[in-house]
């Protein structure tokens, strides 16, 4: 099978790595992710006691940062894990329940959606992205790496064995009435997640990054029909609303960076006081990112990428040491690094990819 791939501009052409502007923002969220300890039922409604026990999420908020206004609909998801299995419940609330799109792989974004982002590496590259409406349509992708570095969605990768359930609080596509939301339930196989991931699946401890979104249009009854509501100053529809789990500071979800992190545990679900240490390389990674977006842009100006620190114009965190970053560059290529205090040393390149190196003993 000849296999298709697109190419997909970003939403929106800002830095090509945006910071965290506020207090509150300074850390991605995280979820512990507990066991389930019996086999779920994969319908939507969630009714199992593994399911019951599971905490929700925070509420979802504005994709720019809480700097933002809130999202007028409640977005939260639950996650638990097995042997085969990790399992996401979606809960979103909703008054008009909207959805036309019944082809697989369709953009689904183009109409209101759930969406789902997962790097089991953290690496920046090589991760998946599902996007499902409330008709059950799913659009499943591996980017090979951000747009903003020139990557490839294989859009004729699948989720082999994928579980799906989709309940609905309310009828859809009919302006007639009011509906109360809708809830969607996901069972992603480590069968298929292995392929970007080190191990065949995780283990308790281990660390992924994800993040979800939610795409809501602004829409309204036209003749008995939902179309998208137009702007009467361009006639054309307005522009999405964008509510995400954490933050990405900017209108664009690929920014691996800033997802949030999934902390899987062996507890059973519902076991309370499960707390994990956040992750002491965060700040020492989003500065290589910001090193990254600083050479990219000196490029831009100069022609050539710089070994320069002082070249780059930014501002070294208080916290880091100075000397103990490195700059390697070629006219076209660039790799910055910096050893940590506890003797690890970090990498980034100019394609966004981040990684680390053995501590020396």
């Amino acid at each position: 099978m000849k296999l298709r791939v697109l190419m997909i501009l970003p939403m929106l052409t800002q830095a090509l790595c945006a910071q965290p502007t506020e207090k509150s923002d300074t850390f991605p969220r995280s979820y512990v992710c507990q066991r389930a300890t019996h086999p779920l039922n994969i319908d939507g409604k969630a009714e199992e006691d593994d399911w019951q026990k599971a905490a929700w999420s925070d509420l979802f908020i504005d994709i720019e940062g809480t700097g933002k206004p809130v999202p007028y609909y409640e977005t939260r998801v639950k996650m638990l894990w097995d042997d085969h299995y990790l399992y996401i419940m979606a809960m979103l609330k909703e008054e008009d329940l909207w959805a036309t799109y019944t082809t697989h792989d369709a953009v689904i974004y183009h109409e209101n959606d759930f969406e789902v982002f997962i790097d089991p590496d953290g690496d920046n590259h090589n991760y998946y992205e599902l996007e499902i409406n409330a008709l059950g349509t799913v659009w499943d992708l591996m980017l090979t790496k951000p747009y903003r570095d020139q990557g490839i969605a294989l859009d004729s990768w699948e989720i082999a064995g994928l579980k799906k359930g989709i309940h609905l609080d309310g009828t859809i596509n009919n302006p007639g009435d009011k509906d109360n939301g809708w809830t969607i339930e996901l069972a992603l196989p480590w069968s298929v997640l292995k392929e970007a991931a080190s191990d065949q699946r995780p283990e308790s401890k281990d660390v992924w990054r994800i993040n979800f979104s939610r795409v809501q249009w602004r829409i309204e009854n036209q003749d008995g029909v939902y179309v998208k509501k137009v702007n009467p100053e361009n006639g054309k529809p307005y522009p999405e609303y964008n509510w995400v789990w954490s933050p990405q500071y900017v209108i664009a979800m690929h920014q691996p960076e800033t997802w949030g992190y999934l902390h899987f545990s062996d507890a059973p679900a519902g076991t309370n006081n499960e707390v994990f240490t956040p992750d002491e390389n965060y700040e020492t990674k989003l500065f290589l990112m910001t090193l990254y977006s600083a050479e990219h842009e000196y490029k831009n100006q100069k022609g050539a990428f710089t070994s320069q620190l002082s070249e780059l114009n930014v501002t070294v965190p208080k916290t880091m040491d100075i000397q103990k970053i490195k700059i390697y560059t070629t006219p076209s290529l660039f790799e910055i690094s910096y050893k940590t205090i506890n003797g690890e040393t970090w990498h980034v390149n100019n394609e966004g990819k981040l990684w680390t190196t053995k501590r020396e003993l």
